[in-house]
């Protein structure tokens, strides 16, 4: 490129504005990736802080994740985007300790089973798998080597793929609690394909479900437990948050919080998004219109929208008739953070944390935070305080603390701890606590997810410079978010910087 074309690039991006909806992870990333090529960003964050799910907060002392403490290994995108940012030196991995299971009938709690895909065994008959699922479960997923092999991409459900080949044991003490603990869903709505690219395959070549785990277990340590291949931050997510936000505005943009965003229009040249004035923001209530008067334009060359589902919506849809109305389903997930003098836990009795057979418990998950992750161990000493984290709600279930106060919640998190880890936990136990919601997207290998999301995307482009990303698209995790995201700025900045 000559002289006089680098320069002409470089004015044109100067002069260009992107506005990104949405300061969630999404959002951060886009815009970032926009503003390293010289645009002019603007982030538009409606709540009080940038992040979204990914939250940091001080308790009992010590900045802990009270969001997503952690990130999915596969594709390297995350790592990638930290190394970019300077914090590969903070990536730490999972102590060692293999979760549990609570709720098995007979047995009440045992480790989860190691090896396996997503909760499937490779062997049946093995120790731990047949501990949880008794003799009887055990002779019946043997029936898997026996039934006629399925044709690649016979069998999309999960959920109906496990049960017809191994039978409900298999699914419901093994691949149920996995997959609610990891994408608060029911396996009949997961995708094979999407969850276990090449498993159906590996069914039709092999002949039966079990070798078809064998046979997809490549080099990965057999000892391994379903959900391991995971890393986090030395200091908490939070830290990614901090310093997207922070390269932002060194790079000239601004990321504004406290602006919802009203609507937006398309000017004569330009896109007019029409945000709440700070005042109108702050004395606005759920039944109170904004008044015009209160309104601010801002106005870009580009718009990402970078929302939750709903919010989306209501956005697009008068610029985008064509946007699919298959809207998913969000479950509100709240976790419970509590801080415990219970030196009974310094042994971690349970592992990492526990999952829970649907319907034994109130309960969905809980993490050992301290025997999870070194760091956080490492902030408390010798104190012989740890920190637990309890999830409630799933897919179709509302969680139980919904309608509870904070404190009436943070007692039931207590002795669902109690349950759930074996070790009693009386009320003076509790040091500090903290309770945050979540309206969870659905996982990306939610069936049908990737065919409505490439329809939405394809409308949204037809409507000119706009983009929409973020994970009720991409599907949870940032493994999912953060590339889609990038895929999103690229397709901007080349219509904006070469229109």
């Amino acid at each position: 490129m000559s002289a006089d074309a680098t320069a002409d690039l470089l004015r044109r991006a100067h002069d260009s504005r992107i506005i990104v909806i949405g300061g969630g992870i999404a959002g951060l990333v886009a815009a970032w990736d926009c503003a390293k090529v010289g645009l002019r960003v603007s982030v538009l964050e409606a709540a009080d802080e940038a992040g979204g799910a990914i939250r940091t907060r001080v308790v009992a002392g010590v900045p802990l994740d009270v969001g997503a403490e952690s990130y999915a290994t596969r594709g390297g995108h995350v790592r990638a985007l930290l190394s970019e940012l300077g914090l590969d030196g903070e990536i730490v991995r999972p102590r060692g300790g293999r979760a549990w299971l609570a709720g098995v009938p007979r047995v009440g709690a045992a480790p989860l089973p190691a090896g396996g895909l997503l909760g499937i065994p490779e062997n049946p008959f093995a120790d731990d798998v047949r501990r949880v699922i008794g003799w009887r479960g055990a002779w019946r997923a043997y029936v898997d080597r026996l039934r006629p092999v399925l044709t690649i991409g016979h069998q999309h459900s999960l959920g109906t793929l496990v049960s017809s080949r191994m039978g409900a044991r298999v699914l419901e003490r093994l691949v149920a609690p996995v997959v609610q603990g990891v994408y608060s869903a029911r396996p009949e709505e997961i995708d094979v394909d999407a969850a276990a690219p090449g498993l159906n395959a590996a069914l039709t070549r092999v002949g039966t479900l079990s070798g078809a785990v064998v046979a997809m277990r490549g080099d990965r340590d057999p000892k391994l437990a379903p959900g391991a291949a995971v890393e986090g931050l030395r200091g908490g997510m939070g830290r990614l948050v901090d310093a997207l936000v922070e390269r932002i505005r060194e790079l000239g943009g601004e990321v504004v919080t406290g602006a919802p965003v009203r609507s937006i229009a398309r000017g004569e040249d330009d896109w007019v998004v029409r945000r709440e004035a700070d005042d109108a923001a702050e004395r606005r209530g759920d039944a109170v219109a904004t008044p015009a008067e209160a309104l601010e334009d801002v106005r870009g060359d580009a718009v990402i929208v970078a929302t939750g589902e709903e919010a989306a919506r209501r956005l697009l849809s008068p610029l985008v008739p064509a946007l699919p109305t298959d809207a998913g389903v969000h479950p509100v997930v709240e976790v419970v953070t509590l801080v415990v003098d219970a030196p009974a836990l310094d042994a971690a009795p349970r592992g990492s944390g526990v999952l829970t057979v649907p319907g034994s418990h109130v309960a969905k998950a809980l993490t050992h935070v301290t025997a999870k992750w070194q760091w956080v161990a490492d902030a408390f000493g010798e104190s012989g305080r740890h920190v637990v984290r309890v999830s409630f709600g799933a897919q179709g279930e509302a969680p139980a603390t919904a309608a509870l106060s904070d404190d009436d919640a943070f007692d039931l998190a207590r002795e669902q701890a109690s349950v759930l880890l074996g070790v009693s936990l009386p009320a003076d136990a509790v040091v500090d606590a903290h309770r945050a919601s979540y309206a969870q997207s659905q996982p990306a290998s939610a069936i049908g997810l990737a065919e409505s999301a490439a329809r939405a995307r394809a409308s949204v482009a037809d409507a000119g410079t706009m983009a929409v990303v973020g994970a009720w698209l991409a599907g949870t995790g940032l493994a999912n978010v953060v590339p889609d995201a990038l895929a999103g700025a690229e397709r901007i900045r080349t219509e904006v910087l070469w229109r």
